[in-house]
């Protein structure tokens, strides 16, 4: 498709998949039409049709019958809306399955699962050359998106305050297990070229990091254009100030689509099992050649853990940022599996007592026949 035959659609990432969804969804009485979200404001979306940008919120009936905030639209989303006729405004009836989804437990006392960004094809994990340069963080970022679904690719950014950047790599290379690992610099505009080949027309780029990694000035260098505005972070600890303050999405000159979003000061994870078990593959593959297939790699004879920590093959470290998050996740599967169990005693009790609400009324009904 030539840039002239481009729709906004299409130039946001419309294809043939996306078609054949919408085509299967069950049949409304209402006509709709296909939009993706491209940024959020609490209740309130931007979203793209193909006749262009229009607010959008989600009708009474998606919100009664959403059961978590995951199942609301998230920015990357595809939707299916009812156009208000005679206004830029829409209506949100149905979400279109995703593709992928990078996902976070939201804070609170009662577990939830917020989305970060939604059907993404690549993500790309910050991470900056100075005093914020975390590898246990970054581990973390990983198990979040190869749990969803997408490519993930780790930038080290500001390269120009490194002196030695390949060490860094080294650092990261031993943790992330068959990852791109790119250094890059927008002030010495080093490193572009690397990161063509996911920056491809129709294809959805996450970024996300913490904030003072370099994000939006990431976005900013890769489309030539200030598209957002950025900030300085705190020179004692090189921590950074939030400048991006929502999720939104991005066409760059290229006609790939970036989404930008707010630094997070701590990734709380999801249920993520497989990302987790994808992150700590070769953990993984030490287990399975204990001597105990239950081993749990404290003092049993033959672990290929123990074994492997001893003679530094492991990094203790890293086995330490496993089993933290190994028991982390199993926290999170507990409480979510209370909450389940709380939320259905209370949904039979009020079965039960509409049931005898019913039958009251029912019995009232033929008392006043009887009359």
């Amino acid at each position: 498709m030539t840039k002239q035959e481009m729709t906004p659609l299409h130039t946001y990432g419309w294809n043939e998949h996306w078609s054949l969804m919408a085509e299967q969804m069950p049949k409304q009485d209402k006509e709709l039409v296909p939009a993706r979200v491209t940024a959020q404001f609490s209740k309130q979306y931007r979203i793209i049709t193909q006749e262009g940008e229009q607010t959008a919120v989600v009708t009474g009936k998606y919100e009664y019958e959403a059961g978590s905030k995951s199942d609301f639209p998230a920015v990357g989303d595809w939707v299916l809306v009812e156009p208000l006729q005679g206004e830029s405004r829409a209506v949100i009836h149905k979400l279109l399955p995703r593709k992928s989804a990078v996902t976070r437990r939201e804070a609170g006392s009662v577990p939830d699962e917020q989305v970060i960004a939604a059907n993404m094809d690549t993500v790309f994990i910050i991470n900056a050359l100075n005093k914020d340069f975390n590898v246990r963080r970054i581990e973390r970022y990983l198990i979040a998106v190869w749990e969803s679904g997408a490519a993930p690719v780790i930038l080290l950014t500001k390269a120009d305050l490194c002196e030695s950047p390949e060490t860094y790599v080294s650092l990261v290379e031993e943790v992330a297990l068959g990852v791109p690992v790119f250094v890059v610099s927008s002030l010495k505009d080093q490193g572009k070229e690397q990161l063509q080949d996911y920056l491809v027309q129709g294809k959805t780029v996450a970024i996300t990091g913490t904030s003072g990694a370099g994000k939006s000035t990431l976005l900013n260098w890769l489309s030539g254009q200030e598209m957002q505005r950025v900030q300085g972070i705190r020179e004692e600890d090189a921590r950074g100030r939030h400048t991006t303050t929502h999720r939104e999405l991005f066409v760059l000159p290229g006609g790939a689509i970036m989404v930008d979003t707010p630094g997070m000061r701590e990734l709380q994870l999801w249920d993520s099992e497989e990302g987790f078990e994808t992150a700590f593959a070769d953990i993984s593959t030490l287990s399975q050649q204990c001597r105990f297939h239950d081993c749990r790699h404290e003092t049993e004879a033959g672990c290929a853990v123990r074994e492997a920590l001893q003679d530094g093959t492991l990094d203790a470290k890293r086995y330490a940022n496993y089993k933290k998050t190994e028991r982390e996740l199993a926290h999170i599967a507990r409480k979510e599996k209370a909450s389940t169990r709380r939320q259905n005693k209370s949904s039979g009790k009020s079965s039960r007592k509409s049931g005898r609400v019913h039958q009251g009324a029912y019995q009232q009904l033929l008392y006043d026949e009887e009359l």
